[in-house]
């Protein structure tokens, strides 16, 4: 229940309200006076205690809503959206204005094309043993010279003219969420490649063997360079795609670079996007030796290995 800000009571004092004149003998002006409310409020809660009611507030809804959109109109409307007709169509289609359209499909719960659909059910899952599967992906950040307007509370900021972008690689074990991560200046097949090659590498000094490796259907990830590299002898691995429109399928990965923004690329003042991309090697060492992973017991992905 939404208790208005102003409000000098509350269920719990209207309950204490009653209990004070009925069972320990205080007056109503007395028992008005220590919660600071008037005396005929505080009838109007003994006279709904009396009669049964829940000391809660009444809806303020009114009883009688002779203008409301009709139950069969209500019915019509809701077929027309579920064949995907937008609010603007469904009120040219019945001659009705667009706002009363809208507050019919909130009110049926259907003011959003995605819940025509039925909810799909978590997808869950974690490898066993680390090595299992790393998931990889990448995000591109604008370079910069200098903070923008937006890092200095200034408005909407920009990236400085000219600078272009630059790609952050992740690698992220599905078992031990252990991560490796390199700024490269691109997303190209072969900045791809070369990245994998160094992951597993790292992986490999940690004590991992990676089988197989989950990515998305970005255009690096789909070329003839990524295919024969997997199928390279020397990495031998194999590659698992997700479905398109799905990029919940490779999460870990996802979750990862929301983290990795909002406490590295995000979480401080930097100069240049170069200081940034020199301060990202201690902080992934942060992240898997010592910052508390919630999926992981609040231990660092580091711990999980060791244990492992």
């Amino acid at each position: 229940m939404k208790i208005h800000g102003n409000a000098k009571t509350t269920p719990v004092t209207r309950r204490l309200l009653v209990e004070r004149v009925r069972e320990r003998g205080w007056t109503v002006a007395e028992a008005a006076a220590a919660l600071s409310i008037s005396e005929r409020t505080a009838y109007r809660w003994l006279a709904r205690a009396a009669a049964g009611e829940p000391l809660t507030d009444r809806s303020s809804r009114p009883h009688c809503s002779p203008t409301r959109t009709s139950v069969r109109r209500e019915a019509v409307i809701e077929r027309l959206r579920r064949l995907r007709m937008t609010s603007s169509a469904i009120a040219a289609k019945l001659g009705m204005a667009v706002s009363t359209v809208v507050a019919v499909l909130a009110r049926l719960g259907l003011n959003r094309l995605s819940r025509l659909e039925p909810v799909e059910p978590p997808n869950r899952y974690a490898r066993r043993n680390a090595g299992e599967l790393i998931h990889v992906d990448i995000k591109t950040l604008g370079r910069f010279a200098k903070p923008g307007k937006r890092a200095l509370g200034q408005g909407p900021g920009r990236k400085s003219a000219g600078a272009g972008w630059e790609a952050v690689h992740v690698a992220v074990d599905d078992a031990t969420r252990l991560a490796y991560v390199e700024v490269l200046p691109d997303q190209r097949a072969v900045t791809a490649v070369g990245f994998l090659r160094r992951a597993l590498a790292w992986f490999a000094g940690q004590g991992i063997t990676v089988r197989e490796v989950m990515t998305d259907n970005g255009s690096a990830y789909v070329s003839r360079d990524w295919a024969r590299a997997c199928s390279d002898r020397d990495l031998n691995i194999k590659h698992l795609r997700t479905k398109p429109f799905r990029p919940r399928t490779n999460g870990k990965a996802e979750r990862f670079i929301q983290t990795l923004l909002r406490e590295w690329a995000y979480g401080r003042l930097w100069k240049s996007s170069q200081a940034r991309k020199a301060g990202l090697p201690s902080w992934v060492s942060y992240y898997n030796t010592q910052r508390p992973h919630g999926s992981l017991g609040h231990q660092p992905p580091a711990a999980t290995l060791t244990a492992a």
